[in-house]
C-alpha cells in the first residue's frame, strides 16, 4: 500500500520559515512528479510546487524565489522549504505524487496524497 506521510508543519509568524517533509512508502517515485499543493479555508486546493525526474522544479508565481523545493530519490522524499512566510500562505499543505506524465500544475496529474499538514501564519 503506498502511503505519503508530511510532517513539519506549524505556526509562525510573518517573515518566518517552515520546513516540510514528505516520505513515500510502498512505491518509489523516481521518474514523475512528486511535490505539493495547498488548501486554504473556503478555496480550492491549488499548485505550490513540484519537482521531475531529472531535477526540473516548477513553482506557483505566488511562491516563487520564497519556496524552494527538493528532493532525494534514494530516501523516496520530497521537502518545501518556506521562507519568507506571508498570512495568504496559511493552508493545509498535501504532498503528492504521480505514476504517469502531464500537466504538473493539475491535481489530476498526481494519484497519491498525504493527509496534508496545517501551516498558520500569524500577521
Amino acid at each position: 500500500q503506498v502511503q505519503l506521510v508530511e510532517s513539519g508543519g506549524g505556526l509562525v509568524q510573518a517573515g518566518g520559515s517552515l520546513r516540510l517533509s514528505c516520505a513515500a512508502s510502498g512505491r518509489t517515485f523516481s521518474n514523475t512528479a512528486m511535490g505539493w499543493f495547498r488548501q486554504a479555508p473556503g478555496k480550492e486546493r491549488e499548485f505550490v510546487a513540484t519537482t521531475w525526474g531529472g531535477g526540473s522544479t516548477f513553482y506557483a508565481n505566488s511562491v516563487k524565489g520564497r519556496f524552494t523545493v527538493s528532493r532525494e530519490y534514494a530516501k523516496n522524499t520530497v521537502a518545501l522549504q518556506m521562507n519568507s512566510l506571508k498570512p495568504e500562505d496559511t493552508a493545509v499543505y498535501y504532498c503528492a505524487a504521480a505514476v504517469g506524465g502531464g500537466s504538473v500544475y493539475n491535481s489530476r496529474l498526481y494519484d497519491y496524497w498525504g493527509q496534508g499538514t496545517q501551516v498558520t501564519v500569524s500577521s
